[in-house]
C-alpha cells in the first residue's frame, strides 16, 4: 500500500485511507487509532471529523498527521502521540515515563471508590489520632535528603531500601470521616501519571491521599495532572520504595496499588506497542510477577488502620496466589475479588483486621 494519500483529500477519504494502512500494519484499533490522530491533528472532537467529513486538510495538516500516521504504522502507541488518555472520564497528560493508564485499572478506582463511600466512623476511633498539623502541601517531590534516599531501580522491579523513613504527613487534628469534620487518609503506592489517585481524590472529596512512586519522572508527571484537575490540597507525592519511605502508623482507611506484574515469561509476547514503547519497570514483575505486590501485601498492615482496606490490580491468573499470600499473612480478612471486562480477575482486595 502506498504510504502517502492522494493530495486534496477530505477528513472522510483520508481517515477511510489511514485505517486501511493501520490495518495492514498490523496497528490495534486501526480506526479507532485513525480517528484520533487525525482529530488531534485538527483540533476537533472525533465527532467533529464526521460532521465535517468533507472538509480538505492543508498541506501543514497532512504533514502534521503524515508524521503521526508514520509513527504509529511503527508502533507507538496512540497516547504517546497525542499526550493524552482519557480515564474515569478524565483527561490525563501522559508521557513516556509512565504507564498509558488502562480500562481495566477503573476496576481498581470503582473497588476503592466503593470501600471510601462505606468508610465507618469504626475505622476512624481504631486509628491512632493525628497531632494537629496544617493542610496538606501541594503536590511536591521529596528529594534525597528530605526524610529519606532512594536511588532510582532497573527494569527489574528490584528496588533499593529507603534507610530513614518519614512520618505520614496529616491534614487534621484527627482520623475522622467527612461526617465528624474531618478526612480519612488514602494512599496510591505507584502513582505513575497520577491518574488513580486523581481519579480517587474526586469521587472521595472526604479523603486526602499520599501518592508515591520510586519514578521521579513519573511523578513530576503526575504533579502536572494533579495541578491541571486542581487537586493540590488532596494529593502530596513522595518519592519513594513501596512504603519503606515512610514511618509505620495505622492511620490509612484505603491503600491502593496498580503495581508491575507482568511475569517475566510473559514479556515477549506482550503487544509491541507495549513492550517497546511503555516503561519496563511500571511492568516487569519478576518471575511470578509477583516481586513488589508479595512484599507490598507484608507491609501495609503496619500502615493500614484496623478496617482499612487493600485494593490490588493483578494480571490474569495471579488473583489465587495473591489471595493465599493474604490469606499467610494473617493479618487480613474478607478477601475478594472482582473481574474485569474480559472476566479476568483483576482486583484483589481485602480488610486489614
Amino acid at each position: 500500500m502506498n504510504a502517502t494519500p492522494p493530495e486534496n483529500w477530505t477528513i472522510l477519504k483520508i481517515l477511510i485511507w489511514t485505517t486501511d494502512y493501520f490495518r495492514a500494519k498490523g496497528a490495534s484499533e486501526p480506526r479507532a487509532s485513525a480517528e484520533v490522530l487525525l482529530a488531534h491533528t485538527l483540533g476537533l472532537t472525533r465527532l467533529d471529523l464526521y460532521l465535517r467529513h468533507d472538509q480538505p486538510l492543508s498541506e501543514a495538516e497532512r504533514s502534521r498527521f503524515r508524521d503521526l500516521v508514520r509513527r504509529r504504522a511503527a508502533g507507538a502507541p496512540v497516547a504517546y502521540l497525542t499526550g493524552h488518555k482519557e480515564f474515569y472520564s478524565l483527561d490525563f497528560l501522559v508521557t513516556p515515563a509512565t504507564l498509558i493508564p488502562r480500562p481495566e485499572t477503573e476496576f481498581l478506582v470503582d473497588a476503592a471508590v466503593e470501600a471510601g463511600k462505606r468508610m465507618s466512623g469504626d475505622v476512624a476511633r481504631k486509628a491512632r489520632p493525628l497531632a494537629p498539623s496544617p493542610p496538606l502541601p501541594p503536590p511536591a517531590l521529596a528529594e534525597p535528603g528530605e526524610g529519606f534516599s532512594v536511588r532510582e531501580g532497573g527494569g527489574n522491579g528490584h528496588r533499593p531500601e529507603s534507610p530513614s523513613p518519614r512520618p505520614l504527613p496529616s491534614s487534621s487534628t484527627s482520623f475522622s470521616p467527612s461526617q465528624d469534620g474531618g478526612v480519612l487518609m488514602g494512599m496510591e503506592i505507584g502513582v505513575g501519571s497520577g491518574a488513580v489517585v486523581a481519579a480517587l481524590a474526586k469521587e472521595l472529596p472526604q479523603f486526602r491521599w499520599v501518592g508515591i512512586d520510586v519514578s521521579a519522572e513519573a511523578l513530576g508527571v503526575a504533579r502536572t495532572n494533579i495541578r491541571r484537575h486542581g487537586l493540590e490540597d488532596r494529593i502530596h507525592l513522595i518519592r519513594g520504595n513501596l512504603l519503606t519511605a515512610l514511618r509505620p502508623g495505622p492511620r490509612t482507611a484505603i491503600m491502593v496499588a496498580n503495581l508491575p506484574y507482568v511475569p517475566d515469561r510473559e514479556w515477549e509476547q506482550l503487544p509491541r506497542e507495549i513492550r517497546d514503547f511503555e516503561p519496563a519497570r511500571a511492568l516487569k514483575g519478576g518471575p511470578d510477577g509477583l516481586d513488589l505486590i508479595r512484599p507490598l501485601i507484608r507491609q501495609a498492615p503496619e500502615f493500614l488502620a484496623p478496617g482499612g482496606r487493600l485494593v490490588l490490580e493483578v494480571g490474569a491468573g495471579q488473583a489465587g496466589p495473591v489471595r493465599e499470600m493474604l490469606r499467610g499473612v494473617g493479618s487480613y480478612d474478607e478477601i475478594s475479588t472482582i473481574r474485569d471486562y474480559g472476566r479476568i480477575e483483576r482486583v484483589v482486595q481485602a480488610r486489614r483486621i
